[in-house]
């Protein structure tokens, strides 16, 4: 057993480093002094009868109950014993079991408080895992191990556990543990290195205090690659166990549970999560490839479908391929994920992504959403994409919450900005300040600038708008420059020569690719050539427009919300009365 010479609290977990009340390095305690109950033995004599017990009891306790000590263990009452002294005595022996009745309880209240390592520590940061195997084919196996913890340990009710894009930031980068802290607003982090040998895998993990930098907890776990999957959940069991966290019979499953008994089938999975996470189209093409060989090695392995389903549902946002074609797969993908196992929040959540931006679904993608957050109430994807959903209903003030939500779970997350959901409220002046402060963690995010024009533009602020327009064309593979023409248009015109010069940059990306019809409307909208705009409203419905989300908070639109035409579009889009 160890103790803490600070606190005195004792632990019984010989792994266990640092004191989880004040980081104090344990010591090795003294068998003598290991029970608690040590703190009765002025009072209580094992092996006495009754009597015997309250002869114990000497010095001002006994002057105080009415006894003298004796020095042969009986109650010696002076002066001599009558019938009133024998009623005196009666009633100090009842006065001194009360007393002692009264005192055990206290003293097991102290023992519990200062004996039982009782803190809980209810925010942790899983670091991404080394790979320190001297071969960069094996990343998706560090970065992999990383993020199955980390969605473990996120179905956990009482533990705040950050995002997987939060925490990957720090990747490659000597950051020390406070500053992490800080930073992320944790108790502790979780450090690893693995290391692969031929068919071992040997992983070292630190549980790290941020205030104090003291390791609490470290372990080597040597296993063989085929016992990767049970590897994984003994992690996360022993994780929770150190983080002092009481768990349920129901979250102790969850923490354990095991989707796939093929090692293969597993690595698979985690090639496909390595190459999705990187977010283009043709990685999200090779994601698509592993999800379906570990498919065909485990037809029932639910997360597989899950990542099927999440690589088609993102194809179409980054590549020009066919949005109902990879709607159509990704729905199929995720209905079969949850026909295996119905309690998967990522699933419900891509259901509902689909329902929202494809099918326009918006009642069906609501209840989606909540399954998925009921399921999970950690998974920051789930608020992120409910919020979009609140907000292109015109629910501000709900989706202002959920994106605050999403992004306390995941705060260094690009795509989750609250800058969007402030936009479709009509507050430029928050929305601009978020899209700056993602632009300032990483100046290539193509969408920030792409919405920090608009925002912009509706502030008439249009020399920045051309700026960030210029950017968003230099990111998608353009000319630097190209939006010059924005300027010049606003000088020989103002408002309407730069929405002119605007138009035609949109013309030649509608004559390139065919994209972009619904943006050509709201500036023929802007211009007031409403017939125009209604053109292009019905050449963008035809082709089912992923922008039609934003038909009830486009700002350029409300000079022809009255118009029956377009409410009837905002019906036909789905959109409740």
């Amino acid at each position: 057993m160890k103790q803490c010479p600070e606190c005195k609290q004792c632990y019984y977990d010989e792994t266990l480093n640092y004191c989880l009340d004040d980081g104090t390095r344990l010591v090795h305690q003294s068998r003598g002094e290991e029970s608690p109950t040590a703190i009765f033995t002025a009072a209580v004599q094992p092996g006495k009868e009754q009597t015997a017990i309250l002869s114990s009891v000497s010095g001002p306790a006994a002057v105080a109950g009415g006894l003298s000590p004796s020095t042969d263990n009986a109650i010696d009452l002076q002066p001599p014993a009558t019938e009133g002294s024998d009623k005196l005595q009666v009633r100090n022996r009842w006065l001194v079991i009360l007393f002692l009745i009264l005192l055990i309880p206290a003293a097991g209240f102290f023992a519990y408080r200062y004996f039982t390592p009782n803190k809980q520590i209810e925010s942790i940061a899983v670091m991404p895992f080394v790979n320190q195997s001297g071969n960069t084919d094996m990343e998706y196996l560090s970065d992999g191990m990383t993020e199955t913890l980390i969605g473990s340990l996120s179905l956990l009710p009482n533990l705040n556990v950050k995002a997987r894009s939060s925490v990957f930031r720090y990747k490659g980068k000597e950051t020390d543990a406070q500053t992490i802290g800080k930073e992320l607003n944790v108790q502790a982090i979780l450090t690893g290195r693995v290391v692969q040998r031929g068919q071992d895998v040997v992983l070292n993990v630190e549980l790290i205090d941020v205030k104090t930098e003291n390791v609490l907890w470290t372990e080597n776990y040597s296993r063989q690659l085929a016992n990767l999957v049970s590897l994984q959940s003994e992690i996360a069991r022993d994780v929770s166990n150190k983080l002092r966290l009481k768990l349920s019979g129901a979250d102790e499953q969850k923490l354990t549970k095991n989707y796939t008994t093929s090692s293969e089938a597993y690595q698979l999975y985690l090639k496909g999560r390595y190459h999705w996470n990187k977010r283009d189209d043709e990685e999200l093409k090779k994601a698509v490839e592993y999800f379906n060989q570990a498919i065909t090695l485990d037809p029932g392995f639910a997360l597989a479908y899950t990542g099927l389903a999440d690589s088609y549902a993102l194809l179409p946002f980054y590549s020009g391929t066919e949005s109902a074609e990879n709607f159509t797969k990704a729905k199929i993908a995720a209905t079969r994920a949850l026909e295996i196992d119905d309690t998967l929040a990522e699933a419900h959540a891509t259901l509902a992504n689909i329902s929202m931006w494809h099918r326009w679904d918006w009642a069906g993608a609501e209840r989606a959403f909540k399954r998925a957050i009921e399921l999970n109430p950690n998974y920051p994807t789930a608020h992120h994409w409910y919020a979009l959903c609140l907000s292109f209903l015109a629910r501000h003030q709900e989706a202002l919450a959920e994106i605050r939500r999403a992004h306390e779970l995941d705060p260094f997350s690009l795509s989750i900005n609250l800058g969007v959901v402030y936009l479709h409220a009509r507050q430029y002046d928050e929305a601009i300040k978020h899209f700056r402060r993602v632009n300032e963690m990483n100046a290539d995010f193509l969408q920030a600038h792409l919405f920090l024009a608009e925002a912009y533009e509706v502030k008439g602020m249009y020399d920045e708008a051309a700026k960030e327009l210029d950017k968003v064309i230099t990111l998608s593979g353009g000319r630097a420059g190209t939006a010059a023409s924005l300027n010049a248009g606003y000088k020989a015109e103002g408002a309407r020569g730069y929405v002119k010069e605007k138009l035609k940059l949109l013309m030649l990306r509608w004559q390139r690719s065919g994209d972009g019809a619904y943006q050509i409307a709201e500036e023929y909208a802007s211009l007031g050539e409403h017939d125009q705009a209604f053109g292009w409203l019905d050449k963008a419905f035809e082709r089912r427009d992923l922008s039609l989300v934003n038909l009830k908070v486009t700002p350029e639109f409300d000079s022809m919300r009255p118009n029956l035409l377009f409410q009837d579009l905002v019906r036909r889009v789905g959109f409740p009365e």
